[in-house]
């Protein structure tokens, strides 16, 4: 009668048993806060393991219990069991990239979230007329990555040829633009993005899409220097056409802006205040005051302004031209050396 008893009870004990774990599992993969909460940014390395990324969710105090978190991901039907009712995904694929998670998310919409690509991206601005140095340094303040890492991968022989680029960087190729970016990319994906963006844009300039590599490069190195020295738009056609004059008679460029460069870029020192008669003379292939013709390489990256002046210049008589209002940037264009130095 005893024996018949214990048996009668063992179906109890069985209910009683898994109505624990369902209760346990319902528990562990509900937020850790019911109420709303600050965003937490959370990262996916590339290559990075299920246990590795649950680890880190544990850590972050985003989910209750590593091991439940791992079956979940392991057997997606748990959720399906836990929530039979609500339309919840349970075909989990982490992927790599940076999120943002909340802690009044449970397990089903932080593994969703992780798994939709859907990934948090930083708006990054990069101004027309920077060079590759400023470009990094910008890079690394919005951690998209390391700005040495930017720099060696600007230098790539890898990258130079596979777009054709014929010189020992990039410089020049970085097209200015707001983009969109991932936190911690990798440099050289980065640097790619920025080339293949310079080549989609200037398809919408005349006669320059068309250029073989070689004189795309001369004009990239005459936009680059007209990016650094015109401040109105209506100008910068008027600044290509006095360097192109100057180039036809194999007079120097005199621009302060390759001088510049000079400082700062290759010798490193800080961007001087003004430029002084013995900058002029310091002894460097860039020094457009000491030697004619276009620098070996662009001074900066320019944008679509430069570019099409430098390509699309028209004809003029000018050979000089200054600055004539410091506040609006406006110059005056003059003929010869005599007029030049009347409204010097």
């Amino acid at each position: 009668m005893k024996k018949k008893s214990l048996l009668l009870l063992i179906p109890t004990f069985i209910i009683i048993f898994f109505t624990a774990i369902y209760l346990y599992l319902c528990n562990q993969v509900k937020p850790i806060s019911a109420e709303t909460s600050e965003d937490v940014k959370f990262e996916v390395p590339y290559g990075a393991s299920t246990k590795s990324i649950i680890n880190e969710l544990k850590a972050q105090n985003l989910i209750k219990d590593v091991n439940v978190s791992y079956l979940v991901i392991k057997y997606p039907q748990i959720i399906k069991f836990l929530y039979p009712l609500k339309n919840t995904q349970t075909n989990f694929s982490l992927k790599s990239g940076t999120y943002n998670l909340n802690a009044n998310m449970n397990i089903a919409q932080i593994f969703s979230e992780l798994s939709s690509g859907r990934q948090e991206y930083q708006k990054v601005v990069i101004p027309e007329g920077l060079t590759i140095s400023s470009i990094a340094q910008i890079l690394q303040e919005n951690e998209i990555c390391n700005k040495e890492d930017f720099i060696k991968s600007c230098s790539s022989k890898e990258i130079l040829n596979k777009f054709k680029i014929p010189a020992e960087t990039c410089e020049g190729y970085l097209f200015p633009n707001t983009y969109f970016l991932n936190i911690n990319m990798n440099s050289d994906i980065v640097v790619e993005l920025f080339i293949n963006t310079f080549f989609e844009n200037i398809k919408s300039i005349t006669n320059l899409g068309n250029k073989n590599p070689a004189d795309l490069h001369q004009t990239v190195i005459l936009a680059s220097i007209v990016e650094k020295e015109y401040k109105l738009k209506e100008e910068a056609p008027l600044i290509a056409s006095v360097f192109k004059n100057r180039l036809k008679h194999n007079i120097g460029l005199y621009s302060c802006a390759t001088i510049v460069y000079i400082i700062t870029e290759i010798q490193g020192k800080p961007h001087p205040e003004r430029i002084l008669t013995k900058d002029t003379k310091i002894d460097s292939p860039y020094n457009t005051y000491k030697w004619a013709g276009l620098t070996p390489g662009p001074i900066s990256n320019p944008g679509l302004t430069a570019l099409d002046a430098a390509t699309n210049t028209p004809k003029t008589p000018y050979f000089f031209f200054q600055v004539e209002n410091e506040k609006t940037g406006k110059h005056v264009f003059t003929e010869t050396f005599e007029e030049h130095k009347i409204n010097h």
